[in-house]
């Protein structure tokens, strides 16, 4: 199923101080979430944040500064986010069924958080280019083994055109110049 503006949450799990700096690929990995996180704040895709307790691993990167600003920030323990009841009653609150996660640790927080998400009913995409870990090989086999419970993995590029749909519209002329460039 292709991903719709009017049915999509952008969930952005655990980018924080502590954490990010050890995480294999940081850079590009948060380039493509600030990237995609512009284009759903443009498009008006809420955007939903974790923060892992925060008092020890400190709190969003700043690079994601921009993004969160528009976000509503929520702290957790569990390593679900959907084992959280603030998260999951907020998530309810937004009544779309698509849930598009990215952020870190892509074996340990994206994996579990999907699979509760995938048992709760949602349609779950994970975006393979803006999720990592601190080892390559522990974010393949959680890519790995969410295929293998219906898990969509997309990159940041998919969930662009498919929230914007169509070219020849200002929309797309104003995302593709400032965001989408050859």
């Amino acid at each position: 199923m292709l991903l719709q503006v009017e049915q999509s949450v952008l969930v952005i799990i655990d980018v924080q101080e502590k954490l990010a700096p050890v995480v294999h690929q940081r850079d590009q990995l948060i380039t493509r979430m600030r990237w995609l996180g512009e284009i759903a704040q443009e498009l008006s895709v809420p955007t939903l944040v974790t923060e892992q307790y925060p008092k020890g691993l400190g709190y969003s990167v700043n690079e994601l500064s921009g993004v969160i600003e528009q976000a509503q920030v929520i702290e957790k323990m569990h390593f679900s986010a959907m084992q959280e009841e603030e998260f999951a009653d907020t998530l309810k609150q937004q009544n779309r069924r698509q849930v598009i996660l990215m952020g870190i640790e892509a074996h340990v927080c994206i994996l579990q958080t999907a699979m509760d998400l995938a048992k709760q009913g949602y349609s779950v995409y994970v975006v393979e280019d803006a999720v990592g870990s601190r080892r390559d090989s522990d974010k393949q086999a959680a890519l790995s083994r969410l295929r293998q419970h219906g898990v969509i993995i997309i990159t940041s590029e998919m969930a662009a055109y498919e929230w914007m749909h169509r070219s020849g519209t200002d929309q797309f002329r104003h995302i593709t110049k400032n965001w989408i460039r050859g």
